[in-house]
């Protein structure tokens, strides 16, 4: 019978597999965040400049 793919019967390398899991996911988590931030960033200006001609065009 062929054991399960990541049994380890050592537990440092459960421990160890179970880190680099985490340490990925952290990293493809920041990477989704440093993204969403950079849209929101851009959407905060076109936003401020919409409204800065809207402004400019109520006062003209």
């Amino acid at each position: 019978m062929i054991p399960p793919l990541f049994a380890c019967s050592d537990p440092a390398q459960a421990g160890q597999y179970r880190r680099r899991h985490q340490e990925r996911k952290l990293q493809m988590l920041t990477f989704w965040r440093d993204g969403l931030e950079r849209q929101l960033a851009a959407l905060n200006a076109s936003i401020s400049t919409l409204q800065r001609q809207m402004q400019d065009s109520a006062e003209s």
